[in-house]
């Protein structure tokens, strides 16, 4: 990373560089074991591939488990993420995908190449000063009528929650917790069209309920 690299950034691919042994550990079978979020992506993949053939981008892939479970799907797609660790790490359990170290707030890919972005709770480090950015970036490397699919964790009480410590590791992480409807207003802004929105309540041991938004770029871009 150069100097120009924002300080939230630097953060969070330290922290994640971190704590990748533990995280993959946790989410080894995470796509296979969430069901609600395993249908998620299994619409996410239906539509994408109507749409046409180009490929997909899941931002912020972690270990690589969504990757794989968007390739068993028939999707092309490769994964993008900020912690090298984690990259390294994906690439060592799918050596048959492609894994890149990469920020959403800068996407090293051409205009109009994608035809989806998958970002599942990554978008969740993003400061509120920069994710109308980021939106925009998505925006800009989708084709027209491309998919983007969100999910993220959100709370009525509290919109943002700081950790020094997670996986027994000294970490500095912060987690930015938004409203469906804030984040549909960004999507709106940034040029995008709202297919859905869903909310699912806490299960289990969780202790946020989770949004899952569907958009897609304009036909005519």
């Amino acid at each position: 990373m150069d100097a120009d690299t924002p300080a939230f950034i630097r953060a969070t691919s330290a922290a994640y560089d971190t704590i990748a042994d533990e995280y993959a550990e946790e989410c080894a079978d995470w796509a296979g074991a969430q069901t609600f979020d395993r249908a998620l992506i299994s619409g996410f993949a239906e539509l994408v591939k109507e749409r046409g053939r180009e490929p997909v981008a899941d931002v912020g892939s972690g270990p690589g488990a969504v990757t794989a479970r968007l390739h068993a799907l028939g999707v092309p797609v490769f994964g993008i993420d900020i912690s090298s660790r984690m990259v390294a790490m994906a690439r060592r359990t799918y050596p048959e995908l492609r894994f890149h170290v990469g920020s959403m707030t800068s996407l090293d890919l051409p205009d109009a190449t994608l035809g989806g972005i998958a970002a599942l709770y990554s978008i969740i480090h993003v400061p509120d000063a920069q994710l109308p950015g980021v939106f925009a970036e998505f925006r800009r490397v989708l084709v027209p009528g491309g998919y983007l699919l969100l999910a993220f964790q959100f709370d009525e009480k509290d919109d943002r929650l700081h950790l020094d410590e997670r996986f027994g590791h000294a970490i500095s992480l912060d987690y930015y917790w938004r409203k469906p409807e804030t984040v549909v207003e960004l999507l709106t802004a940034a040029g995008f069209q709202l297919h859905s929105r869903t909310v699912r309540e806490p299960q289990g041991q969780a202790k946020y309920r989770k949004a899952y938004v569907v958009a897609h770029t304009a036909q005519d871009d």
